[in-house]
């Protein structure tokens, strides 16, 4: 495959050119995708702001901690997060393939805006995932239920579209991660895998980190070897280390430099 540097006009902020590739990119994801060529990306996993960073607070590790991330995760208000969705989610379409697919993942604060604006948009919805957390936080309020599952949604890029999917190896394959999931049967909407631990923050933390064997599944399921995979907020690029840990190209993109440099040490590990 031709070095997929070409794929986005913009200075890359970090790459590796052994295959497969890995490019980085500092800045904006509608500034980015903009620059990127139409109909060049076989799959894209996209994890934007949930948009709860509201002054709460969590558990983590046994200690009480605040819920915000940061003023990027802090919500504007119902039509303005709207809006927001609405547009990357517009402009990941023009990136995609005709034969690509998305993910998103999200909760309840922000899976259910970008679910419709999906369906506004003509893709067509193919699973929706419930990814359980046996290891999640308590709820502390004891008010309502702990939250212990995020949802991600998988749609083509229209009804008729002849997207990839690995039914094989996602019924047989062995699964070691996710204690849901029964030996040679169908794999299910239910995935229960852990959060990160520590071996998958040893370069350091990102507040929303996903963990590799989620990110591993999805690639698997969904993209072919030698795919380009693109994650419009790749935060610790989680996406990037599974993808390139399974033969398929990266393209990231992300603001923040902190979590720029994150990602180029967990990459630069890999060699």
């Amino acid at each position: 495959m031709e070095n997929i540097k070409g794929l986005v006009a913009a200075e890359p902020y970090f790459s590796q050119k052994n295959s497969p590739q890995v490019v980085l990119y500092q800045g904006d994801c509608l500034d980015l995708l903009e620059a990127t060529a139409e109909a060049s990306v076989d799959m894209i996993f996209a994890d934007p702001p949930y948009n709860l960073s509201n002054g709460g607070t969590s558990v983590h590790a046994g200690k009480r901690v605040s819920v915000n991330k940061g003023k990027w995760d802090k919500s504007r208000g119902v039509e303005e997060d709207f809006e927001f969705h609405s547009s990357w989610i517009s402009a990941c379409r023009k990136v995609l393939k005709d034969d690509g697919t998305i993910w998103i993942s999200g909760t309840y604060h922000s899976i259910y805006q970008c679910g419709f604006a999906l369906q506004k948009q003509g893709f067509h919805i193919l699973n929706e995932i419930s990814w359980y957390k046996p290891n999640a936080a308590p709820n502390i309020a004891c008010r309502m239920f702990a939250a212990s599952h995020e949802t991600l949604i998988w749609a083509r890029k229209h009804k008729k579209a002849k997207h990839y999917f690995d039914y094989a190896l996602m019924k047989q394959g062995d699964w070691p991660d996710d204690a849901m999931k029964n030996p040679g049967k169908q794999m299910r909407s239910v995935w229960s895998i852990k959060t990160p631990g520590k071996n998958e923050k040893e370069h350091g933390k990102h507040p929303t980190q996903k963990p590799v064997p989620l990110l591993a599944r999805i690639i698997l399921a969904s993209t072919q070897p030698g795919a380009v995979v693109m994650d419009p907020f790749a935060g610790s690029s989680t996406t990037g280390i599974a993808a390139n840990l399974h033969g398929r190209h990266f393209i990231g993109f992300e603001t923040d430099e902190q979590f720029l440099d994150l990602s180029a040490s967990r990459f630069e590990s890999l060699k």
